[in-house]
């Protein structure tokens, strides 16, 4: 059984060990923490000192997925321009070892019936590099689809231009 949780400053060695090569780091959004490898007082620096690099002071919400034997994944909560009716989620990443039980699936579910019931979103959006076949399928399969209000961009990941495909999902295409 899973559960949503606030980041805890612990949980950062749990994710450190989950960016095990400059791959995974690259497809999480990594290069916003620097170059690789990162330590836990990188990710904590950026997520208690730097709220996120969000500029609005109540917008950055980290969370982690725990089970019974502790975490097994992470997510960040934020609103898009000043608009508590959209938000964004970002950096997923789930334990390398629970790769293929759907776990990141979960997670993100779990975050959009947060989204969608706590915080009363209308609107949820997520980035995914395009060459990230795995995340794709996985923000697919929880119902996300094309945006209608954000266009893809590019991205300059480690000297490479990757396109980031931007998809949504809106409350009343969530199925509690």
């Amino acid at each position: 059984m899973l559960r949503l949780r606030p980041y805890k400053k612990n949980d950062a060695e749990y994710i450190i060990s989950w960016l095990n090569n400059e791959e995974i780091f690259s497809l999480w959004g990594g290069e916003r923490f620097g170059q690789f490898p990162i330590t836990p007082e990188i990710i904590n620096d950026k997520y208690f000192n730097n709220n996120g690099d969000c500029e609005e002071a109540d917008n950055f919400y980290p969370l982690t997925v725990a089970d019974d034997d502790g975490p097994v994944g992470h997510f960040i909560i934020r609103y898009i321009n000043g608009n508590n009716r959209i938000l964004r989620f970002g950096w997923v990443i789930i334990d390398n070892n629970r790769r293929g039980q759907k776990i990141g699936q979960k997670m993100l579910k779990l975050g959009l019936k947060y989204s969608f019931e706590i915080l009363k979103a209308e609107r949820v959006t997520i980035g995914v590099f395009e060459n990230n076949l795995p995340a794709l399928n996985c923000y697919l399969s929880c119902g996300f689809h094309k945006s209608e209000i954000l266009e893809d961009s590019l991205c300059d990941c480690n000297k490479e231009m990757i396109k980031v495909l931007e998809l949504e999902i809106l409350k009343d295409e969530y199925k509690f």
